[in-house]
């Protein structure tokens, strides 16, 4: 398929840029693969959708404040630094991203917050952005940590013009996050309150935790018209024995297994045994998923509304058929429903 494919108009009124008022009150479009029929509903009516025994498979990544503002020596200008991952825990080597960035040569030194909390050092280039730093800090791992909490920012995505608030700190955040390394949120997951997840408990629905750490090549644009050339960044991935279990019973017993995310369905469509079950694993994965493409292992899925030309949306489209998903689209930009991160979702099935 072509990427042109995949345009549609959305008035930039319809990104969200704040979240709705409770995690599990945005609005919810339930959309049926088989026959391609639309339901209007609110996200907590999820519920009657999942019955004893079915698994959600939820991706249990933790968004940590990546967005640094840090001051150059000599002459003070403010440089934003995006922390992408962590290279190397000992030398304190971070993969980050520079803004402006014809400022910033190797050798240059960056000072961070009041009193320099952190200071830090160029060591390499990667890409015209992209550089190497060490942090020069003698302290614990942990002093170190809570520094990087003080001064780093929630990595909101770049459509959202406003400041991060302290506020954004949870709402950027699904209740669920527990291993840290995320620099976007898995946002479908947002969705889920305290509450509504007792509630599927009690109605006997099984979760299933794996971990993607989101990158931020899950907001970065295809540029070639052909799919088939477009390439990935590569994220980290983990699913355990007991979650390869609990996904695989509910495989054999034949009962609904919904991706919560187009980053859950990544990773466990990265690991597929022969028979098509789920495969435990660590390992990282560049997969670019595209019509036609055959799932092996989610029947049903939840997620956001993507925006044009983007691979979430071809994702999307693989897997709900792309005439159901554009005709979706079209009725979600006329019923006014919120696109992007903060904004409203959608179940297939």
């Amino acid at each position: 398929m072509k990427l042109s494919q995949f345009k549609f108009n959305l008035p930039e009124s319809l990104l969200a840029s704040e979240p709705s008022e409770h995690r599990d009150e945005s609005r919810l479009m339930v959309l049926h693969r088989d026959s391609g029929k639309i339901e209007h509903k609110i996200f907590k009516d999820v519920l009657d959708y999942f019955d004893d025994k079915d698994v959600m498979i939820l991706n249990n990544t933790k968004v940590f404040p990546a967005r640094m503002y840090g001051n150059k020596e000599k002459t003070g200008a403010t440089i934003e630094v995006f922390l992408l991952r962590e290279l190397n825990k000992e030398l304190r080597l971070w993969d980050v991203l520079v803004d402006p960035a014809r400022k910033i040569r190797v050798g240059n030194k960056l000072y961070f917050g009041e009193d320099d909390l952190l200071v830090a050092e160029v060591v390499d280039n990667t890409t015209s952005r992209g550089r190497t730093i060490r942090f020069l800090f003698e302290g614990t791992d942990e002093e170190f940590r809570r520094n990087i909490e003080i001064l780093g920012e929630t990595p909101l995505p770049k459509y959202i013009k406003r400041k991060a608030t302290p506020e954004d700190k949870f709402r950027y955040q699904t209740i669920y996050a527990k291993n840290e390394g995320a620099v976007a949120a898995p946002t479908a997951g947002l969705h889920f309150s305290r509450e509504l997840m007792k509630r599927l408990e009690l109605k006997g629905v099984d979760f299933a935790e794996i971990t993607l750490h989101v990158g931020l090549g899950t907001f970065r644009t295809v540029e070639v018209e052909d799919l088939t050339k477009h390439k990935m960044d590569s994220e980290q991935f983990l699913i355990t024995d007991e979650a390869a279990h609990t996904v695989n019973k509910a495989i054999d017993e034949k009962r609904r297994v919904c991706a919560v995310g187009t980053t859950s369905m990544r990773a466990i469509e990265s690991s597929v045994s022969a028979d098509k079950h789920l495969k435990p694993a660590t390992d990282w994965t560049s997969k670019f998923i595209y019509p036609p493409y055959e799932f092996s292992i989610a029947n049903s899925m939840i997620t956001n509304f993507h925006t044009p030309e983007s691979t979430l949306l071809v994702m999307i489209a693989a897997f709900a058929g792309y005439e159901n998903v554009m005709n979706a689209y079209e009725v979600a930009v006329k019923e006014k429903y919120r696109f992007y991160s903060y904004g409203d979702a959608m179940l297939i099935i």
